[in-house]
């Protein structure tokens, strides 16, 4: 019984562990995907998966730590060299692990583990469905675009009714002008001229 138990040791001791996940590391690397179970890619992943982190910096100190850990030229050269330049831009997350079903034999589980960034049918899909989904955004752009230019089109009658508005008329010919030229006040005044002439009668004949 093992209380504690924090990674699965795989049935192995622990340089038997090492040696068989160093063996299938160098082996990814140079193949970019094998076969395996699925309880051995899950240990591999969390195995391989530093090691490429540590590739992204090329220096000698970090070609020494991977190197203590696979002791296989061709993987350090694979990895330094080709495998950091695909993962470059990634920020975790390099390999995948593809489930088979289970094996004859002994019913084991099985699983494809591969190096993302190197599978070629899958990034070619992703990038067509990326393609689909931008052509239907630019159409809907565009009929969004239409839909916006329709009303102002059709509806010019705003503009006729700026070029002849009412108060215009109302200002070229307003009442108050017409009052203006010719005010009571004036007719007022002519009125008391008759009086006027009156007097000197009454006075001529008071002299009679």
């Amino acid at each position: 019984m093992r209380h504690g138990k924090k990674f699965n040791h795989l049935g192995r001791t622990a340089s038997h562990r090492a040696a068989l996940l160093s063996n299938m590391a160098s082996s990814l690397i140079l193949h970019k995907r094998i076969e395996t179970t699925v309880a051995k890619a899950k240990e591999l992943r969390k195995y391989i998966e530093p090691m490429i982190t540590k590739s992204k910096t090329d220096s000698t100190n970090n070609r020494r730590v991977v190197f203590s850990y696979l002791q296989n030229k061709d993987a350090i050269k694979e990895l330094f060299s080709i495998v950091s330049e695909k993962v470059a831009n990634r920020p975790g997350g390099y390999t995948r692990i593809i489930k088979l079903g289970n094996r004859l034999g002994d019913n084991a589980e099985m699983c494809f583990i591969e190096l993302v960034d190197f599978n070629e049918t899958m990034l070619a899909a992703a990038a067509e469905k990326a393609g689909k989904t931008r052509r239907s955004r630019r159409a809907g752009a565009k009929k969004d675009e239409a839909v916006a230019a329709a009303p102002v089109a059709e509806a010019p009658s705003a503009e006729v009714v700026e070029e002849a508005p009412a108060a215009e008329v109302v200002e070229e010919a307003p009442a108050s002008e017409v009052v203006a030229e010719a005010p009571a006040a004036d007719v007022v005044e002519d009125a008391p001229e008759a009086p006027a002439t009156e007097e000197p009668t009454e006075e001529k004949g008071e002299d009679a």
